[in-house]
């Protein structure tokens, strides 16, 4: 059965629940090229939270770890240990497009996010995350995305409900059965020579821990691309992944010379400013066999980049 619907805003569910505080814990994982301090991490992890705010909790003892202790302005990173903290949030940031549910059945829902949105409650985002507004508006608690989608990326993300279906769904992921292909925007400074590239290499976290990198040895990382038109001196680009790694589409398109436009990482770091467009990429189509029904399935989002 097809349901079509607008996840509940957010101002209404600021009025109907409030912006709550939710017990949070981060596991430290080890790192090739670790922070010297606990906080470090904190502070480059959560970009979007002021330091001022880690700085005030950590100092009112508010942030603890799993061997017992609190933590302190100089607590050295260490593998293995869990950090707990409370989020504070006394205005979460406004949304500025809605999430929109495209399909629903008994076991998955297909949902085209917006820019901006975090799939999981993270930094300032607790109630304006999308899991959490998918409960409050569905009522339901066993929600869980199969596959990656970045804050800020736009499009697709699929969605079961029932835990004994997660590995069905997982499994298309695994195992190469999910078609996916997205949308991206790039500046280009002169007529290309070529308009299909297939990217096939090494990724790994790089330096800082956020960004990956591309070293030597056997791929890992495998994406499809196709110029597809270019209009004054931007181009519009399809890009079909192979594999699934964090930030694979953003490095594949720096490594080709084409960083997406609005990409904050790739090819180096720069701050983002009030008003700049978010990253121009889109998971624009998912198309697979229902691994439970065994009925095609074909989702396309209508949203649109930026030209």
């Amino acid at each position: 059965m097809l349901h079509m619907y607008n996840v509940q805003s957010s101002g209404d569910l600021s009025q109907q629940y409030g912006t709550q505080t939710r017990p949070s814990r981060l596991y430290l994982a080890k790192l090739q090229s670790p922070p010297a301090t606990i906080l470090d991490y904190l502070l480059a992890r959560f970009p979007q939270v002021h330091p001022d705010i880690w700085h005030a909790r950590v100092s009112r003892g508010l942030v603890t770890l799993s061997d017992g202790t609190t933590l302190k302005h100089d607590s050295p990173y260490r593998h293995g240990i869990t950090v707990f903290y409370q989020k504070e949030v006394p205005a979460e940031p406004a949304t500025i497009e809605e999430p929109l549910v495209i399909y629903r059945d008994e076991e998955i829902l297909v949902v085209d996010n917006p820019h901006g949105m975090p799939v999981t409650p993270a930094g300032e985002y607790l109630e304006r995350s999308l899991l959490v507004r998918l409960e409050r508006s569905t009522g339901l608690a066993t929600l869980a995305p199969m596959h990656r989608l970045d804050r800020e990326t736009a499009g697709l993300l699929l969605i079961t409900i029932k835990a004994h279906a997660r590995a069905q769904y997982h499994g298309l992921f695994a195992t190469g059965m999910i078609e996916r292909e997205y949308l991206a925007l790039a500046y280009i400074a002169n007529p290309p020579t070529r308009t299909h590239w297939r990217v096939n290499n090494k990724m790994e976290p790089g330096d800082p821990w956020f960004r990956q990198r591309i070293v030597e040895g056997q791929a890992n990382a495998t994406t499809d691309i196709e110029l597809l038109d270019v209009q004054g001196n931007v181009g519009l680009f399809r890009l079909i992944p192979q594999t699934g790694k964090k930030h694979q589409l953003r490095v594949h398109m720096a490594c080709i010379g084409y960083p997406i436009l609005g990409d904050p990482f790739y090819p180096s770091i720069e701050k983002k400013k009030h008003g700049d467009p978010p990253l121009q990429l889109l998971a624009k189509r998912m198309t697979f066999t229902d691994p439970l029904s065994g009925v095609p399935r074909n989702f396309i989002s209508a949203r649109q980049l930026i030209l």
